[in-house]
Parts: C-alpha cells; sequence; structure tokens
C-alpha cells in the first residue's frame, strides 16, 4: 500500500510485452500536441530521442499515459517528465537484491510473460501514467540505445508510431552516418497493425494507397550520409488510421564492404571492428529439425510450421544432410539412426512425413532435445570425412512448456549441454505466449546457438522462413578474432561458432596504449575448403582521424562525440548478461554480474541488473502539485526480457510504488508549462558568435575589441578555463560549412555543441546543441531545445526559452547565456549554430582563461603608432572607398606587454538586433590572445585541462 503521508510516489517505468494492450477513456484522454522521435545512426549505433507533449483540456485533473514500443535488444539512458511546470528526472540505480516472499504474488505486483532479449526484431512497450493538473500540459522525454544487427544483407531500423490519436505535430526524422558508401536504402511502406509487426513481411499503406515509402517522407542521402523524414499532417495520418495505430516506420540499409579483415573505427581511446567477408563458398551443414506436435500446435500454429518447412525443404543444398523428429508424448524419428542427404527423393518423402504430421498429446522437451542430440551426435562420429568441413546444429521449435517427462527447467538444460558435448549449436523457436522462453534462451545460448520469439498474433511462416534464411547459409566456423596485447584490452566476445551469409560479426575494446601507432589485428576461422587466416597493422591515428572526419561532415552534434564508447559499453553489458546465464558457479556468475551493473550505471541504461527510479506528482485537491517529496523504492523484479536466469521472476522491467516514502536530497524544482517564461535576457557584448566573431567588452577602459577564430571543423575550443578556482570550463566544438561565393574564406565554422563543466561544490555538466539540452549533475535530464523550462539545484541555474536562447547560472555570480540559431531554409553556407555570451563574470577568478575568458580581469589602451594607415579595409565597399583617408599613424591596443594594431570595424551581435563597434585584430587574433590557435583546441568536450589531460596554461 502506499503511504498516506506521502505526495509523491515512484511510478512504474514499464518495459512491458506488446501483447498486454492498454487504452485510455476516449473522454478523458488528454490531447496529444506534438510527438517527435529523432534517430541518429552512427556505424550501426543508433542513438533514438522521444519527445511527447499532451495537454489536458479538462478542468479537472486526469490521468495521461505516455507510451512507446521500443526494440527490445535496446537499452533505455534517460527518461524525464515535465508535468504542470515541474520536472521530474529519472534515475538509474543499482538493482538490490530480491527478498523471496512466500504466497506467489506479493505487494500487488503484476504480472507477465517473458520476453526474451534475444528475441530480435521484436518490440517491448515502455509505460508512464502521470497524473497531470487541469487545464495543464506535460512533456515526456526518452532515450533509447541500440545497436542495430546485420541480417539478410541489410540492417533495419523500426520506428513504432502509435501514439493512439492523431497528433497535431508528428515527425520522424532518421539520420545514417556510415564509414563506408551505403549501397542499399530502402523505406518501406508503414506495417499496420494495433502492435508492431515483428516479421517484416506484411505491407501496409503508404497513405496513398501505393507500394513504396509512406506519405510525406523525405529522403536526402549522398555517398555515406542519409536524412529521412517523416512529417504526417493530421489529413495525412487519417487517411494511414484515424485511431493514430499507423505502424512501423522501417528503414532498410546496407554499406560497401570487402574481403578482408573488416571495418575498424577508432574514437577516444576505444575501437570496434566490424566483419562481414563476402563471396565465400557455402559451407555444408547437417541439421535436424525438432517439431512440437502436441495438442496445442493443432490448427493455425502447425498449418503455418508445415508451409515453412515445405519452403525449407526446397532451400536444402545438395550437400547438405537432415532429419526430422517430432515430440508430443511420443517421440518420432523420420530417419532412424541417420542424418540423410539431400536427394529429390528423400525431400519427396519428407515432405510426405512433414503433411502427415497430426498434433496431440503432451510436451516432452527434454526427451525431444535428447533424441535428437543422440541421433546427431552419433551421426557425426560416424560419418565419411567427405565433408570434414561442415556446420552442424539442431532447429528446436515449441509453443509451450513441458508438461511430460522431465519438466524440471534446470534439469533440462542440464540434460541438454550433456546431450551435446559442444559438437553442435541449437537454435530454439518460441510460438506464442505460453512459453517457456527463458528456457529456451539457455538452451541456446549454452549451445552456441539463438533463440526467436514469434508472438501469438504474428505470420508464424514467415517468420519460420526468415529465421532458417538467417542462419541457412553458413560461411565460416570457429571464428577468432585477436587484437595485440599490448595494445588492446576489455575485448569484448571475439569468438563465434559461426558466420552465416548476410550477417556481421562485431568486436569492441579499449585501447591499453593511446600514444601507439599501429593495432594488429588477426581473424582466424574454417570454410568448406581450409582453414583461412587474416593478419593487417591497422593505423590507429589514420583511423581516427577517418572517423573525426566523417563525423564533422555528417554534422551529427552531441551523439557523436562517444559512439565508439557507448558501442562498446553497450556490448560488454550484453556479453555480461549472457555470461551470468552460461556461468556454472555462484561465483563466476557474481563477477558478471558485478561487471554487466557496473556498466550498466557508467552509462545510464536500464538493464535487468539496475532500476530506474522515477517520480510521479500527485494532485492535491485543489487541482495543484503537491511539494516534491522525493521516495524510494524497491527495486523491479528481474526481466526475463533481459536474460534474467531467476526462475521465479515472471515479471517485465517495471517500477512499482510498494514502500512508505524516504526523504532524500537533491531535489529539482522547475517551472514552465503553465507559468509563462520570461523570453527576454540581459546579454553583455563579450561573446562567440556567428562565424564565430569573438568580441570582448572591456568595462575599464570602455572599449570594445572583436576578433575572429578561422577554426576547423571537429576542433574543440576552449572559450573559458577557470577549472582551479571557480570549478567552471567553457568547451565549444566547430562544425563547418562551405563559404559563400566570392569570399575570401575557405570555408566557414560555426560552434555545434557547447558543454559547461561546474565541477564545484559537486561535478555537474550542461550540454547544449541545437537540438537539445542535457543537464548531469545528481539527477540527468534530456530536454529538446523547443521547450521552455526552468530548472533550479544546488549550484545551477538554467532558464531555457523555447529555440530562442539558454541562461546558465552557477553558484550566483557567473552567467552564461547560449543563443540557438535555427535556419527554416539554410543556404549552403548556414549551418544551425550556437552562440555564446558571457553575462555576468563575477565569480570567475583572476586566473581564469580561454579564448574569451582570458580577457576578464585585464584592461586595455588604445594608442597610435607613427606611420601610414588606410581606413578602408579589404572588403570595403566603393562608397567607404571614396571616403577613404590616409592617416599618419596606426590605431593599436596596449595589452599585457604587448601591441596589438586594429581597425575600427561594427558586428552585429543578439542575432542581429544589435550592432557594436569595435576594435578588430586581424591575422587569427594574433598577439592578442595569448599564445596560438592551437593551444585553444582540447582533446573532447569534457576536457578541463586538469589530470590526465594536462595543464591548465591556455
Amino acid at each position: 500500500m502506499n503511504s498516506p503521508r506521502s505526495r509523491f510516489c515512484l511510478q512504474a517505468a514499464r518495459r512491458v510485452p506488446r501483447q498486454l494492450r492498454t487504452t485510455l477513456t476516449k473522454e478523458t484522454k488528454p490531447h496529444i500536441l506534438e510527438l517527435s522521435v529523432q534517430t541518429t545512426i552512427i556505424s550501426r549505433y543508433a542513438f533514438t530521442a522521444v519527445s511527447c507533449s499532451m495537454f489536458n483540456r479538462h478542468s479537472a485533473a486526469t490521468q495521461g499515459v505516455f507510451q512507446f514500443y521500443i526494440p527490445t535488444a535496446a537499452y533505455i539512458s534517460n527518461f524525464t517528465m515535465i508535468v504542470g511546470g515541474r520536472v521530474f528526472p529519472s534515475q538509474v540505480k543499482a538493482k538490490e537484491k530480491k527478498i523471496k516472499k512466500e504466497g506467489g504474488e506479493s505487494n500487488g505486483k503484476p504480472k507477465s510473460k517473458d520476453t526474451p532479449e534475444q528475441s530480435e526484431g521484436e518490440m517491448e512497450l515502455f509505460r508512464m501514467a502521470v497524473t497531470i493538473p487541469g487545464r495543464n500540459k506535460a512533456m515526456f522525454f526518452l532515450t533509447y540505445e541500440e545497436l542495430l544487427q546485420r541480417r539478410l544483407g541489410y540492417y533495419k531500423h523500426v520506428t513504432s508510431i502509435r501514439p493512439m490519436q492523431l497528433v497535431s505535430k508528428l515527425s520522424v526524422a532518421i539520420t545514417i552516418v556510415e564509414h563506408s558508401r551505403i549501397t542499399y536504402l530502402e523505406v518501406l511502406p508503414l506495417k499496420n497493425g494495433k502492435t508492431p509487426a515483428s516479421n517484416g513481411k506484411t505491407p501496409a499503406s503508404n497513405g496513398n494507397g501505393n507500394v513504396g515509402p509512406p506519405l510525406s517522407t523525405e529522403i536526402k542521402q549522398n555517398e555515406t550520409f542519409c536524412k529521412i523524414t517523416f512529417t504526417p499532417n493530421i489529413a495525412q495520418q487519417a487517411k494511414i488510421a484515424t485511431n493514430g495505430m499507423l505502424g512501423d516506420f522501417v528503414v532498410q540499409y546496407d554499406v560497401e564492404r570487402e574481403f578482408g579483415i573488416g571495418d575498424i573505427q577508432v574514437q577516444d581511446g576505444h575501437f570496434v571492428h566490424y566483419f562481414a567477408p563476402k563471396d565465400l563458398p557455402v559451407v555444408p551443414k547437417n541439421v535436424v529439425f525438432v517439431i512440437d506436435t502436441s495438442a496445442s500446435m493443432l490448427g493455425t500454429k502447425m498449418r503455418q510450421t508445415k508451409d515453412a518447412l515445405f519452403t525449407i525443404l526446397r532451400e536444402l543444398r545438395p550437400n547438405d544432410h537432415f532429419n526430422f523428429v517430432t515430440f508430443s508424448n511420443r517421440i518420432r524419428v523420420w530417419q532412424p539412426g541417420k542424418l540423410v542427404p539431400v536427394t529429390p527423393n528423400n525431400v519427396r518423402d519428407a515432405k510426405k512425413f512433414i503433411y502427415m504430421i497430426s498434433p496431440t498429446g503432451g510436451t516432452d522437451i527434454n526427451n525431444g532435445i535428447q533424441t535428437s542430440s543422440a541421433l546427431l551426435r552419433d551421426y557425426l562420429s560416424s560419418k565419411d570425412e567427405t565433408h570434414h568441413n561442415s556446420v552442424s546444429l539442431i532447429i528446436f521449435l515449441t509453443d509451450g512448456r513441458p508438461t511430460v517427462g522431465v519438466v524440471q527447467s534446470p534439469t533440462i538444460i542440464g540434460n541438454t549441454k550433456a546431450a551435446v558435448q559442444e559438437k553442435f549449436c541449437i537454435f530454439t523457436i518460441g510460438m506464442g505466449d505460453d512459453v517457456d522462453y527463458k528456457l529456451l534462451e539457455r538452451m541456446s545460448l549454452e549451445n552456441c546457438g539463438t533463440m526467436r520469439r514469434i508472438p501469438e498474433d504474428a505470420d508464424a511462416s514467415a517468420m519460420l522462413k526468415g529465421f532458417y534464411a538467417e542462419i541457412g547459409t553458413p560461411l565460416l566456423s570457429d571464428i577468432r578474432v585477436e587484437y595485440s596485447e599490448d595494445a588492446a584490452e576489455y575485448i569484448t566476445q571475439n569468438l563465434f561458432t559461426n558466420y552465416f551469409n548476410g550477417s556481421e560479426l562485431v568486436v569492441a575494446g579499449k585501447l591499453t596504449n593511446r600514444s601507439s601507432d599501429s593495432l594488429h589485428v588477426q581473424v582466424t576461422a574454417i570454410n568448406s575448403e581450409r582453414s583461412i587466416k587474416l593478419e593487417k597493422e591497422v593505423s590507429l591515428r589514420e583511423q581516427e582521424q577517418v572517423t573525426e572526419r566523417r563525423l564533422a561532415e555528417a554534422e551529427v552534434g552531441a551523439n557523436a562525440d562517444s559512439y565508439v564508447e557507448r558501442l562498446w559499453g553497450y556490448l560488454s553489458v550484453k556479453d555480461g548478461l549472457k555470461g551470468r546465464i552460461r556461468s556454472q558457479t555462484s561465483e563466476e556468475r557474481e563477477n558478471y554480474t558485478e561487471h554487466a551493473r557496473n556498466l550498466s550505471l557508467t552509462y545510464n541504461f536500464f538493464t535487468p541488473l539496475t532500476q530506474m527510479i522515477v517520480e510521479q506528482p500527485k494532485v492535491l485537491a485543489d487541482g495543484t502539485l503537491a511539494e516534491a517529496e522525493p521516495t524510494e523504492a524497491p527495486p523491479p523484479p528481474e526481466s526475463s526480457s533481459q536474460l534474467s536466469d531467476d526462475d521465479n521472476s515472471l515479471t517485465p522491467q517495471s517500477l512499482y510504488r510498494n514502500a512508505p516514502a524516504k526523504p532524500s536530497t537533491g531535489v529539482v524544482q522547475a517551472t514552465s508549462g503553465g507559468n509563462k517564461l520570461k523570453t527576454s535576457v540581459t546579454l553583455s557584448k563579450t561573446s562567440a558568435d556567428g562565424d564565430p566573431h569573438f568580441v570582448v567588452e572591456f568595462p575599464h577602459s570602455k572599449l570594445t575589441v572583436c576578433f575572429n577564430i578561422n577554426g576547423e571543423p571537429g576542433h574543440i575550443l576552449r572559450l573559458v578555463s577557470d577549472h582551479k578556482n571557480s570549478g567552471v570550463t567553457v568547451n565549444g566544438a566547430l562544425i563547418g560549412a562551405p563559404a559563400p561565393v566570392g569570399s575570401h574564406k575557405e570555408q566557414r565554422t560555426y560552434f555545434s555543441t557547447i558543454t559547461i563543466v561546474a565541477n564545484k561544490p559537486s561535478r555537474s555538466y550542461i550540454e547544449v546543441t541545437t537540438q537539445k539540452v542535457i543537464l548531469d549533475g545528481r539527477d540527468r535530464m534530456i530536454l529538446p531545445s523547443s521547450s521552455s523550462i526552468s530548472v533550479e539545484t544546488a549550484n545551477l541555474g538554467v532558464v531555457l526559452i523555447a529555440n530562442e536562447n539558454l541562461t546558465v547560472t552557477i553558484q550566483g555570480t557567473i552567467k552564461f547565456v547560449i543563443l540557438f540559431h535555427h535556419y527554416k531554409n539554410p543556404a549552403p553556407y548556414q549551418r544551425d549554430h550556437l552562440g555564446f555570451y558571457i553575462a555576468n563574470s563575477k565569480g570567475l577568478s583572476k586566473e581564469t582563461h580561454g579564448l574569451l575568458g582570458q580577457f576578464m580581469n585585464e584592461d586595455v589602451t588604445l594608442t597610435h603608432i607613427p606611420g601610414n594607415f588606410s581606413m578602408a579595409g579589404k572588403n570595403s565597399t566603393h562608397e567607404t572607398q571614396e571616403k577613404n583617408t590616409t592617416l599618419t599613424s596606426f590605431p593599436a591596443l596596449k595589452l599585457k606587454d604587448r601591441t596589438v594594431t586594429v581597425m575600427k570595424k561594427s558586428r552585429r551581435i543578439y542575432s542581429g538586433k544589435q550592432t557594436v563597434d569595435c576594435w578588430f585584430a586581424k591575422n587569427n587574433a594574433a598577439k592578442l590572445i595569448d599564445g596560438q590557435y592551437n593551444d585553444y583546441v582540447v582533446s573532447h568536450l569534457f576536457d578541463t585541462g586538469y589530470g590526465a589531460n594536462g595543464t591548465n596554461t591556455h
């Protein structure tokens, strides 16, 4: 029961199976004003940000439900709500051990079916219900990450669009950035259905009655980059579905690859290796199909299974050998004691056997797997050496749980491992909702296979054919990928039993020595004819430069800064969770658990080993929100959908409130929505904006100085550095654009990302791009730049005005303002960018440095140097040239012990709203700034200039 004294409770942030459908009462359902889904795919690793805004049109409080289907293999990395103008961030914490209680279900916790994580292509529902005060707005922000897997020769990204109502402003944007040339790109028609389709085979309307991309889809593409947008208006949505269940927006693509060592990408001390060789001979296979023929398979399931098996028989190759085993109460073997070659007669007889299958009786899983394992094991030990290099596997299909013979899962798993003896792999397939997916998962994982789930309402025939197509063409076996021991560590899975045509092997790791010039890579494997060995010395510096160049050209923003490291973290967590399942001792299991849990916390991943704590507001009787009183709750039951092996845990990833409130510190409060924020801000002239143009105001001398910095795209510049004293550091990342025709410049550069790091009294940072603001301190919030929000924390104040500016106040005495510059119809030389302004520098110390910071406590005087000086500059107009005069002295600035010649100019600041006259220092601010341009280039956006990264000299 909830404590009656608690004004806030922790709401379940549910990831539930797609079969569990929840509907809202139509008459009270809040109206969704906007739904935006933005995905950036960088070399197969996808970052997705979902934002949803809903409005309660009624005077009374009502429940609003945010729900969104996400891929089962994805990890949620952030969830934030803004309700009634208050921000409710989530926290990812380590999950505590559960204390088992008697009596089955306890504390009113709902239970649901298992949804195994490795059931690729499957989707889970993230669901959050919240009470919205009358005439008020709620905003939801969800981010998740996943590595796209290559199957059947392409990568597939699925965005589920099922808001359950027509949406005023709906947008989906998918950006793909690859190192290699994109050879295939297709946007499929929307796949309709009340829940996400899993088989990818069901064509649906594109809103125009034709096959092809959905109506309003736009595609912009070059060799290695593409951007796809889908922005249907309400009328276009209604053509597809009037209930808002538009379906799945599916993008498929592939990249160019050559036979060799593969594609290796390097970034910030991490690497990822993609290996997908082509044009290899097919390895013969020995396969036993094990089919559940219990009574529950009667009807559609068996009809679809037979249809798929008939197709699979036609696709067997002449060098393959095969057999069939069926199991229910009793076991039947089509050809006892042997596997038969693929001949017309054998295929014909097999079809007869399949046709005559009649479901009846119970489900003896143990006997079915024991019989088929003995059959294949005996064949392998007695067969001739004609096809010594072959791949052997069992494909096991069932729609239920064990009901006959051995029914205990641990016993079945142990018996299976003993029967297989590491001689072949087991691939398991579960059909429907009444399957022990945890059992099938462990059976396959412990025997070098994978598991596939076929939902109850899916096209089982198409999914079976598709699954067989993925594993039906083995090209390599016993693949080992190794790297120089002195250069790489913490390598993810690098031993693979098989490589199938159309797939891809992915390995990631950390570089132990970042000063090393090269990485030795060796791949060994066996194909149908011989053992193969591939070796290469990879230039780390060269590969990192290629990676940086591609990302700079694509201008993908903040996600690009650590994608290789986060990909490594993602794969490492997956490996740890699989290792837990395969572990044979409690010590081994605990080691895998600790490793995966620590990485989950490091990267803020919501996994089976972590819990996501989310405050939920409580609306008082007068319709207002109660004061924030954060509470703690026990972690949710471990989800089998993320490879849990706790046999008593059947609950999906969820959060449940079932404990009295416990107060905590670090409350985040905010104002937005109902309380209109002040849109005007006080700015000083001291700034870095535009191309970038720098302006510095010296208050004592009442002089304004300006200069340009001609930077390089991809460089990160130190703007303010006072880490040692106030704890503040500001860095800005540059993007490039071609210069306008006739310009004396070769290119333009703009700030695409600005980070503000505040290390005192505790570490926090703000990362700003043109699209979003990330605030990370005690709590982590990701907010779109299109929202208006005010957030107060212990040492930071943040005021965001939608698409206009962001004001950051640190410790009350330091204030920065960041302007957002967006172009509706940008010219080729224009880019969405940021401007940085220093509004208050009182809290910065006298030791402050950086391109702007070095002037905060300095003064300057204007003087003249004897000599001829023309008042007209290089780009003077005809009018100014007519007025050109030659003086007998140069204007110059005296700063420290330096003299800098300058000329009078005008600058437009504040988005062109104000013009300032300034003294302009040429030549990249030579002599005006301490040192040279390169002294202000830092290694990464969060480089504070201390510790391992260097010293605070500039």
